[in-house]
Parts: structure tokens; sequence; C-alpha cells
């Protein structure tokens, strides 16, 4: 049985007369990739501050497994320009390491070249990817990924997401990503809660893409543009879980660039 490590049980949260969050339930085990989406004003970084503990709901509980170690990446990190401060001293803030450490888990990340640099100076790739090791120094049970391709390119956010799920096989860790690039964190994820104040639906990436819930907040055409899936092995699985032969990209196009319609995903 996969461990659990995280839990939020009927989370309610009102601030200063606006209902925020109302009945969310949550949950986050070991090695599962969990995506919080949803609309921008919809309480998804509020309810990463209440897992935190960094907000008190008004009703409700989150439980965390004893001795949870949580790396956290946050949204947006803001940072006075004229004070200096190197990128080794910046990942090693509240998180002491030999610098053989740190280089070390800034390379694993893609960003070894920038252990001397002000983090002022980083482009907005190469800050994703501090903050990221930052989160890893830890050596997290959790990593809780708030908006982690914030200010990155195209090209870039791919490259994120492709990193980020090779951490997961590699750490064992559970995470938590928060995101509103769809198109990705269907492709990505394990288990999808949509989140707009209330658990709109949660599940299955594709069974999510399927909720009439999802698609009113998204509308048909918006969600069958961005729940795109890659499919990486050589059969896939109907929506009863039934094996079926793979087809050629040719005749199994679901549209623009030869994408399959969406199927379950084998991630075996």
């Amino acid at each position: 049985m996969t461990e659990l490590l995280l839990t939020a049980e009927n989370i309610g949260l009102t601030i200063r007369g606006n209902p925020i969050l109302h009945n969310v339930n949550l949950r986050v085990a070991a090695g599962e990739i969990v995506a919080l989406i949803g609309p921008n004003g919809a309480g998804k970084s509020t309810l990463v501050r209440v897992l935190l503990g960094l907000l008190r709901p008004d009703s409700g509980r989150v439980w965390s497994r004893p001795g949870l170690r949580i790396g956290y990446m946050p949204q947006r990190l803001a940072l006075d320009g004229t004070l200096p401060l190197s990128v080794q001293r910046f990942v090693t803030l509240g998180t002491p390491a030999a610098r053989a450490r740190v280089q070390a888990v800034l390379a694993e990340v893609g960003a070894a070249h920038v252990l001397d640099s002000p983090v002022q100076a980083v482009s907005g790739g190469e800050l994703q990817r501090v903050m990221l090791a930052r989160a890893l120094l830890r050596e997290p049970d959790l990593l809780v990924l708030d908006e982690p391709i914030q200010g990155v390119d195209l090209n870039g956010q791919y490259e994120l997401y492709d990193l980020i799920g090779g951490l997961r096989r590699t750490h064992g860790c559970g995470m938590l990503m928060v995101s509103h690039e769809l198109h990705l964190v269907m492709a990505t994820t394990d288990h999808v809660l949509c989140l707009n104040r209330h658990v709109c639906c949660s599940g299955h990436p594709d069974h999510v893409a399927r909720d009439p819930a999802y698609l009113d907040l998204f509308g048909i055409d918006g969600a069958r543009r961005l729940a795109v899936y890659h499919h990486h092995h050589n059969h896939h699985h109907d929506l009863h879980g039934a094996v079926v032969p793979d087809l050629p990209l040719s005749s199994a196009s679901g549209g623009e660039g030869g994408h399959r319609p969406p199927v379950e995903q084998d991630r075996g």
C-alpha cells in the first residue's frame, strides 16, 4: 500500500468576509504527482498556504505524516536588487549545506553554472531551477511546487516539467504541483484536483478532462486544446482499463501535432 504523506479534510476559509475555500479535500501519497488546477482567484495558492501551516483554516483539518520533510518552491520571489546574495548563499538560507552538496543539487536541476552568480543576475528559467534546488536540498518527502514554470519561456517550460517528472522517479518523493498550464500538467501528473474555491472535480487526468465541471470552467474547445496527452508506451487503455494496441500516429491523430486522443495513460 502506498504511504500517505498529507491529507486535507473539509477545509474552509473566509478572509475579510470573502469565502476563499469551501469543503476542500486533498491527499498526496509517496511517489505521486498531484496537480492543483483552476482559474485565477480559485484559491490554489491559499490552499497551499493552509497545507504548509502558514494559514489556519476556519474549518477542517490538515494531517501530515509524522516527521514529514517538505520542500517548498514558491510562486514568486521578491529580492532587493541592492542585496548582495549569491546563488549558493540563497540556496542554503535556512538549510546549511557544504558547497559540494549545493553544487551537486544545482547540477541535478541543470543550474550548476550559476553557483557563484548573484541571484538577481540569473534568468527566469535559471531562477526557477535555483528555487527547485533549494527545495531539494532539504531531501524532502514531499515537494510543493507553486507555479513552477512562472516566467519561463515555452521550451524551458517543457524542460522543467520533464525535470520534475525525473525528480519524482529518482527521489521517490510525492509532489503537489499548482499550475494553470493545463496542457503540460495533464500530461505530467497522476491525479488532478480542479479547484474553484471548492473542488469542482478530481481524479485521473483523463477523467477530469471529460468532467462537465472541468469543461464548464475552461470551455469545451479550450479543454480539448489544453488537455494534451503524450503516451510513452507501446499500448494504451480504454476507459474500462483494457489494453488496446497502439496505432501509428498517422491513423491515431487527435489534432494538431499528431497527438492521440485522451486515453487512460499507462505509467508502469
